[in-house]
């Protein structure tokens, strides 16, 4: 079992990690060879030193590349014929897996044929997953196409012309003699925008442009393609001296045909712009560029059908009014609070086991074994200082994730199958702590890296005993920094809070080891080690259970199953709160407990304070007025999803719309102002805003009487009908593909408001014209009262 949760944890994290490596990139195109039959062809472009694998792999190695398709269509508006072809590869054995492996370096290219069955099918939408590796390290990674087929593209109405492209691309080819030509491939670029060189010296910054040719079709390329000089300049956006285009750059590759009935020549520029505060998302286009020199002008840029335009178009609210209000900044969630939860966490780490005993062993090694005073102080506070930079280290792949899409984090917080994983977690890191075993990287891992602290010394062997540490106490540790990490996760501060909560763990961790060796004496004042260390394990072991509880809670909540309703979910803390008292007065003991010892004040104090929450509990399983708990709003489920309560009951028994259409319908009939909320089944502050604010008799009185409120939950995975989902086609281009009610209303947010975090509110009036501006989260229920009574005064006027 602790084997089976270490490999999920680090799996999660390398996966994170990998988001920073992009080695293989991908594009898809169609074909079309009769009248019902196509060939999908997809095209990989590989780093140097990379390797994808081929399809086709005996079990226990790498992962193969696979493709899928949509079950809902495959068999019905299309079949595939046969498997996938893939283009020449290597044979050989791999260092990484130890065993023969099939494999492509450069490029792969991935043919498959398909029948169409459905005349109307104008798109076929798939997914490659894949893994590739280096000497070093592996990724694994997936990818979803949407491959519109040659002579079936829709009709597109005139706002097709408004999606903002800061790149168009244009080729021609130049007859050098019979059978060599001159391609050039020519980047118009908007002012202000970059495009970047072939040529990085550096894979932290930006993506390099990239040609890639498919010389199966007729024709050889003859050395590289060839660019415009250009000196490499600072670059704002990434903070360094980068090589790139503006206004226009031309791109020239020499070609050899093979076959002489070659009329155009196929090609790909995959490609990323950026200004100097922002980037879009890398871009391919294909070319088919006429061997007689016409000129070829493409546009990266992908359609919809009709029926998605359609529901895209009524996603746009049209909402007026902006210049009546000024602009208003989101508050933001204290960061000097998350970090001090996280420097508490750290504080929690020292008074463990794996942690406590370290502290004086280290203080005196450093302390005697330099022989000179001064450089052990300096030892001790370097070796502070990299515990410290380790952990802060480890939040930065989650800024990748964030700087990608606003939307991921959200995404994996309210996501069922992460939540239940983290449950499952969260309860094995409790049984941890309560003794049964123990959660522990490879023991290879720690002895490696204190063999090279010896070895090498100096202030890279400090980092080594440094990091040594950090594996040691994993066991203690890893259960905290899963709190920190699921906490954070699940919230809307994503990485930020997550880098501030790491943050202050790591300096908590490390301030010990400094201070005590700037003073040595201090050392006699620490408690010896002994069995309240174990004591303090298991009471984490009862707070894990608990919070375990919470991520179960925010799946139940997002599919509706009615397992934890608030009642249930309280009756379970009060048995842990129970458990815990229990455990504490010696009535339920677990394995390393030693022998029950007489109780102490501070451990009557803290009995005390955990049998006070006990009854605090209580009045949550009622249905009186008591049962609103205000200090835990935002952990239970809602008041309204309750066994008391229908489950289509909205917040505090208002009267509420799921749905913008109802709800206008309503609003205009009692002839009432809306109030859009934004909000979300596993919104913490939606709940505190509900619980403490909504409670208010004045604003209750208001939102009751006055308003027509419309909830719109964003993290609702509920499928939308089938014929209700369609393609949502984003300003840069790209789809994002509507399925659920949640993301309707997400893509409605961003789209109108420019804001995708919860809770968000609006004051409309019939015709979508602002009543006030918008809010969020206001815990000040003055401020939020006097907010809906400008907005309910400018309606009434």
């Amino acid at each position: 079992m602790k084997h089976l949760i270490t490999l999920c944890v680090a799996f999660l994290f390398f996966n994170t990690l990998s988001a920073q490596l992009q080695p293989v990139k991908w594009t898809a195109e169609s074909e079309k060879i009769s009248d019902t039959e196509y060939n999908i062809i997809y095209s990989a472009i590989i780093d140097d030193h990379w390797h994808l694998y081929s399809q086709h792999l005996p079990k226990g190695g790498a992962i193969p590349t696979e493709f899928t398709y949509n079950e809902d269509v495959l068999g019905k508006d299309f079949k595939l014929v046969g498997e996938a072809e893939e283009s020449e590869s290597i044979t050989k054995f791999d260092k990484v897996f130890e065993m023969d492996l099939t494999f492509f370096d450069y490029s792969a290219t991935f043919t498959q044929k398909i029948e169409v069955l459905n005349p109307s099918l104008s798109t076929i939408t798939s997914e490659v997953d894949f893994q590739a590796c280096d000497d070093k390290q592996c990724i694994f990674d997936s990818q979803i196409f949407n491959i519109q087929l040659p002579n079936s593209a829709p009709k597109t109405s005139n706002k097709e012309s408004q999606i903002f492209e800061p790149v168009t691309w244009t080729s021609k080819a130049k007859k050098l003699s019979e059978d060599e030509y001159e391609v050039e491939y020519i980047a118009t670029i908007e002012p202000g925008w970059h495009l970047y060189s072939q040529y990085l010296e550096s894979d932290d910054g930006p993506i390099a442009t990239a040609f890639s040719f498919n010389e199966k079709v007729g024709y050889t390329v003859i050395g590289k393609t060839t660019e415009p000089e250009t000196k490499a300049v600072f670059d704002p956006v990434f903070d360094m001296n980068i090589k790139y285009f503006s206004n226009e750059a031309r791109f020239v590759q020499k070609i050899k045909l093979t076959d002489a009935s070659l009329k155009t020549i196929p090609a790909e520029v995959f490609f990323m712009v950026c200004d100097e505060t922002r980037c879009l998302p890398p871009n391919t286009v294909t070319f088919y560029t006429p061997i007689d020199g016409s000129s070829s002008s493409l546009k990266a840029d992908v359609n919809v059908d009709e029926k998605s335009q359609a529901f895209s178009e009524a996603l746009n609210l049209n909402v007026t009014g902006w210049d009546n209000f000024e602009a208003e900044e989101v508050k933001e969630k204290s960061n000097f609070m998350i970090f001090l939860l996280g420097f508490l966490g750290g504080l929690i780490a020292l008074l463990t086991p794996c942690v406590f005993p370290m502290i004086p062993l280290t203080v005196s090694f450093f302390t005697k074994s330099s022989g000179d005073g001064k450089k052990g102080l300096a030892n001790a506070m370097l070796y502070g200082f990299f515990i410290f930079l380790i952990y802060f280290l480890l939040s930065l792949p989650f800024h990748v994730l964030d700087s990608l899409d606003p939307e991921i984090l959200n995404n994996v917080s309210t996501n069922v199958t992460l939540n239940i994983i983290f449950f499952v977690i969260f309860i094995a890191f409790a049984f941890s702590f309560f003794g049964y075993y123990e959660l522990t990287l490879p023991a290879s891992w720690s002895n490696a890296l204190d063999s090279k602290a010896n070895k090498i010394g100096g202030w890279i062997g400090v980092f080594f005993m440094a990091l040594t540490l950090a594996i040691v106490s994993f066991s203690c540790t890893g259960p905290i920094l899963g709190t920190l990490l699921g906490s954070s996760l699940s919230s809307d501060g994503g990485a930020t809070q997550l880098t501030l909560g790491m943050s202050g763990f790591g300096l908590a961790l490390a301030l010990p080891f400094t201070l005590f060796a700037m003073f040595p004496k201090w050392l006699n004042s620490l408690p010896k080690s002994g069995g309240w260390l174990n004591t303090v394990k298991v009471v984490l072991g009862f707070i894990e259970l608990a919070l375990a509880l919470k991520f179960l809670s925010n799946a139940d909540l997002v599919e509706h199953w009615g397992l934890l309703k608030r009642e249930v979910f309280i009756g379970l803390w009060i048995i842990i709160g129970i458990g815990l008292l229990l455990y504490l007065l010696g009535k339920i003991r677990f394995p390393h407990d030693g022998p029950f010892q007489k109780i102490s004040f501070s451990k009557w104090s803290f009995i005390v304070l955990v049998f006070a929450f006990v009854v605090y509990l209580l009045p949550g399983l009622t249905n009186t007025k008591y049962a609103n708990l205000e200090l835990l709003s935002g952990f239970p489920p809602p008041m309204f999803y309750s066994l008391y309560e229908k489950e289509s009951e909205c917040p505090l028994a208002l009267n509420c719309y799921k749905d913008l259409e109802s709800g206008l319908e309503a609003a205009k009939a009692e002839n009432k102002p809306i109030m859009l909320d934004f909000t979300g089944w596993a919104c913490v502050n939606c709940r505190k805003m509900e619980e403490q604010v909504w409670s208010q008799d004045k604003v209750y009185d208001v939102l009751n009487e006055d308003f027509v409120i419309i909830s719109l939950y964003v993290d609702d995975r509920k499928f939308l009908p089938e014929d209700e989902q369609f393609k949502f086609k984003k300003a840069n281009g790209t789809l994002k593909s509507i399925k659920t009610i949640g993301d309707k209303w997400a893509t409605l947010q961003t789209l109108n408001f420019k804001n995708n975090s919860q809770p968000y509110y609006v004051l409309l009036n019939h015709d979508m014209e602002l009543l006030n501006h918008t809010t969020a989260y206001t815990p000040d229920a003055d401020e939020y009262y006097d907010w809906l009574i400008k907005g309910l005064e400018r309606f009434e006027e």
